[in-house]
């Protein structure tokens, strides 16, 4: 079968076109991609990576005119702006891009998270309060559910706060009792001063169903039951303060005594302050002590003035320098005369005022505030010379 020609005279002409058509194609291709990838933008990314934030701005800012169509070169401007805290120029950029039409709905939600963070970080709270409320149930929820806890905090809206602490808890972002029942204590303080007497009282049994283990609302209570003259009841609470959290228990030993004296308890008051101090020394269960005639001498008519008084005092801050030296116990030392000092005494108060000397017995650097116990010509911290004045921090 001979081959015909003429077919292979009309198929290169074919093939031509078909080549160039291709090759058109790719150019297309090639200058979309280029249009979709601005040289602008690659330029900005590579300043910011050399930290050369206002260069890249200039870069990103180019892009987008280049291409305001792309989304992500003004997520990229927004947060620049933000992080070198010009917070108008990112808000302006955020509300451009909700306020285009074509945005996707994840692209919005985030631009309305970003625009949150620039108010927030602008300190326009109310607005980013505002910002923040739109992005409820969005991908971004629990996150503008903490914000919003903590600008209700801030505002003081605590009925807000726990409401939103318990939605918090309900997406399984934690455990918030803690921080709820002090917002019912909160709420509690609010409803007291306002003579809302049972609002406050629910407040406080929500606090105290909440967080059992909580201290503050059984300092609270017992207080409140001390201010309406119920010291029976203000020192059941106090008793159980210290049994679900002994070391709160300093917080009211002076009233755990007031009440105890009010209400003719004071032996009773006095037994369980020593089980308290013995548990946990601390200089307020020994004021307590002292204020409750500890020192007194028993049996044997001491009082606070009496010589064998003063001994049992002395004996017994002694004790407690011993093994807690501390400037408030030297102090509790110092009333009294020097005379009643024994030996073991006064090393106690030497130990104490040594203590708390040392840490003033340094030198501080003027420049960056690093500390050290010899003094340099030239910092250890931050390498400056002649910055560590002559005097040590006690003397300056």
């Amino acid at each position: 079968m001979a081959f015909d020609l003429s077919w292979l005279l009309l198929a290169l002409p074919v093939a031509f076109a078909m080549g160039w058509v291709g090759s058109r194609f790719d150019i297309r291709q090639l200058r979309r991609e280029h249009r979709e990838t601005p040289r602008a933008y690659f330029k900005g990314l590579s300043l910011l990576l050399n930290e050369q934030q206002d260069k890249a701005i200039d870069a990103f800012i180019e892009a987008v005119q280049n291409d305001p169509d792309t989304a992500e070169l003004h997520f990229a401007l927004g947060n620049l702006f933000r992080r070198r805290g010009e917070f108008e120029r990112a808000v302006r950029v955020h509300e451009h891009l909700l306020a285009r039409g074509d945005l996707k709905t994840e692209d919005r939600d985030r631009a309305q998270q970003a625009l949150a963070q620039d108010f927030m970080r602008a300190g326009l709270f109310d607005r980013a309060e505002a910002a923040w409320q739109k992005l409820l149930g969005t991908d971004f929820d629990g996150e503008a559910r903490l914000a919003l806890l903590t600008l209700h905090e801030r505002s003081r809206d605590w009925a807000e706060a726990s409401a939103d602490a318990q939605a918090l808890e309900r997406r399984g972002a934690g455990s918030f009792a803690q921080r709820i029942a002090h917002y019912q204590c909160e709420l509690a303080l609010q409803a007291d001063s306002r003579g809302d007497t049972a609002a406050a009282d629910t407040a406080l049994a929500h606090a105290r169903e909440v967080s059992p283990q909580g201290a503050r609302p059984l300092v609270m209570a017992g207080q409140r039951q001390a201010r309406a003259g119920q010291h029976i009841d203000a020192l059941a609470s106090w008793d159980e303060l210290r049994r679900v959290q002994p070391g709160a228990f300093n917080l009211v030993a002076g009233e755990y005594l007031a009440s105890a004296r009010a209400a003719g308890r004071l032996d009773a008051a006095r037994l369980t302050l020593q089980e308290a101090y013995a548990q946990a020394p601390s200089m307020a269960l020994l004021r307590s002590l002292l204020a409750a005639g500890e020192a007194a001498a028993p049996g044997a008519g001491g009082t606070a003035t009496s010589p064998a008084s003063v001994d049992r005092v002395v004996a017994l801050v002694t004790q407690h320098l011993g093994h807690t030296p501390s400037l408030s116990a030297a102090q509790a030392l110092l009333a009294h005369p020097p005379q009643s000092w024994t030996p073991e005494a006064l090393a106690a108060l030497r130990t104490a005022v040594d203590r708390a000397a040392r840490p003033l017995q340094r030198y501080r650097c003027a420049a960056c505030g690093f500390e050290a116990q010899h003094w340099f010509w030239q910092c250890p911290g931050c390498l400056g010379w002649d910055s560590f004045p002559p005097q040590p921090v006690e003397e300056l």
